[in-house]
């Protein structure tokens, strides 16, 4: 397993991913997240990979891209209320459906980790959604902690 920083040639198969998570979003989530995977999303990917703010992650293994993660690098100045707040925040996190289990995702929080070491920052953050029981419990076991929540009332 290889985990590296995406080439451009590279954003069709990590759109391919792209796709799987906005899949599970609608089945997940339907009265939030549009079906389907059009050209406004798949354009997207060119945005992420044109902002200095952001990097593509991906996990490699013989030579096929089974896994993905977006790097976002977020400033939070302080205010009254809050200090300031300079963290990579991973905005999107995948692996293959077809290559799950096989340390993708283990590989890619630890190259995702050093990067932030290595830049400097304290603190690494990602949010997901609640009924994506599977991702909850990777991300617990791979250290992550929960810190904040977000909760509806559906009237």
């Amino acid at each position: 397993m290889i985990v590296r920083f995406a080439k451009e040639s590279e954003l069709d198969r990590v759109n391919e991913l792209r796709k799987q998570v906005n899949d599970i979003h609608v089945e997940g989530k339907p009265d939030v997240f549009k079906p389907g995977f059009g050209q406004e999303l798949r354009d997207f990917v060119k945005v992420i990979w044109n902002d200095p703010e952001q990097e593509i992650v991906v996990a490699e293994d013989d030579g096929v891209i089974c896994g993905f993660a977006v790097l976002h690098h977020i400033n939070k100045p302080e205010n009254p209320f809050m200090k300031e707040r300079d963290f990579i925040d991973i905005d999107e996190f995948c692996v293959d459906k077809d290559h799950r289990r096989k340390g993708a995702a283990s590989e890619m929080v630890s190259f995702i980790k050093k990067f932030a070491r290595e830049k400097g920052f304290k603190r690494i953050e990602l949010n997901m959604w609640e009924f994506n029981q599977n991702a909850l419990a990777f991300y617990e076991a791979a250290g992550f902690k929960t810190f904040r929540r977000y909760m509806e009332m559906m009237i």
